[in-house]
């Protein structure tokens, strides 16, 4: 896949698949002196202006960290403004089916109110079909979570006779994780000037190469996305090889 670069004649070779830890919320709406939840609706907004400039750009897959298991330690309100804010966005998600970006949550779903399940299961029905982007929105997602899932998933097999201990390998730990059938991302972004992957695709990430940047989330625009493809596209990546 290519995107033009600076020398409209020298093509680059884009990612197929960025991750993006979404953050930096909260502290956007405090230097403005606005409730978190301003902050959130904020950073929704500019969720969806990425992934259709995503979209737009030709990346093959996005997924975006959007509520971690760990989350739900924060106060009750501004949960449930989270919530409300992807109901929101479920119940609109209908409207952007001409996109052609198809849509799948990824994490532990089943915990979650039975309204926003069902919203789910429309979205993701609905845009089954599309061609373009694939968007992957990480929702109550953990990436120890996501292990153990998979661990328990491979040792059901075991026990039912399906598989053997010996049958274990990376392709099929990576077959019963949420990301099936996907490639792992190449590339992990994160605003908001944090440096770590917080519990985020951990199996996943194990060659994906970083971009950090002090930008937070709601203010991260399609240029910050151009200038982090620009970084990427001069690393050399060898997996281990010269």
């Amino acid at each position: 896949m290519f995107l033009k670069g600076k020398n409209k004649n020298a093509p680059r070779i884009m990612p197929r698949h960025i991750a993006i830890i979404m953050d930096g919320n909260g502290r956007w709406a405090k230097k403005r002196a606005l409730p978190r939840s301003a902050g959130h609706s904020a950073g929704s907004k500019n969720f969806k202006d990425i992934a259709r400039y995503s979209n737009k750009i030709g990346l093959e897959y996005l997924t975006v960290y959007a509520f971690s298991t760990e989350n739900w330690k924060r106060p009750a309100d501004e949960v449930e403004n989270i919530m409300n804010i992807l109901r929101d966005y479920l119940k609109d998600a209908k409207n952007f089916k001409d996109e052609n970006i198809k849509v799948k949550f990824i994490g532990n779903i089943a915990v979650l109110p039975d309204d926003i399940k069902d919203l789910i299961a429309d979205a993701e029905e609905n845009s089954k079909d599309a061609t373009g982007l694939h968007l992957n929105i990480a929702l109550n997602y953990g990436g120890r979570d996501e292990l153990v899932f998979a661990f328990k998933d491979l040792a059901n097999s075991i026990i039912k006779g399906e598989m053997s201990v010996d049958d274990i390998t990376e392709e099929t730990v990576s077959n019963a994780l949420y990301t099936k059938g996907q490639p792992d991302p190449d590339f992990i972004i994160r605003p908001s000037g944090e440096y770590r992957l917080s519990n985020y695709l951990i199996w996943q990430s194990a060659y994906a190469e970083f971009w950090f940047s002090d930008i937070l989330w709601p203010d991260f625009k399609p240029k910050h996305l151009e200038q982090a493809i620009d970084d990427y596209c001069k690393r050399n990546r060898r997996f281990g090889g010269v």
